[in-house]
């Protein structure tokens, strides 16, 4: 298996994080199938992401984004691919409105 870690600090606050993570979770949903569960807290959140060759968790913080994903054996072939779009859409979704 593959790994991918993608991190990003943000200014964004815990709210506004959140309703990020939780489109970015609705978009791999529709798109790839991915199946979604999130976890909400006081003062942090996680995102289970399980589908289509890969699994993982993302973190989300008032200032702090992790993603942590395993892929599986075809997907780990698409690794470079997956984590540069992956990147991309975390830098966009950093980005204050």
């Amino acid at each position: 298996m593959s790994h991918i870690t993608i991190e990003r600090q943000h200014t964004l606050g815990l709210p506004a994080a959140r309703q990020h993570a939780q489109t970015w979770a609705e978009k791999a949903h529709a798109k790839f199938g991915v199946q979604c569960r999130y976890e909400a807290g006081a003062q942090s959140d996680v995102l289970h992401f399980d589908g289509n060759g890969m699994q993982g968790q993302l973190h989300v913080s008032a200032s702090h984004l992790k993603l942590d994903a395993e892929l599986g054996f075809l997907a780990a072939m698409f690794q470079d691919k997956i984590e540069a779009k992956l990147n991309e859409q975390f830098d966009e979704m950093v980005q204050p409105a």
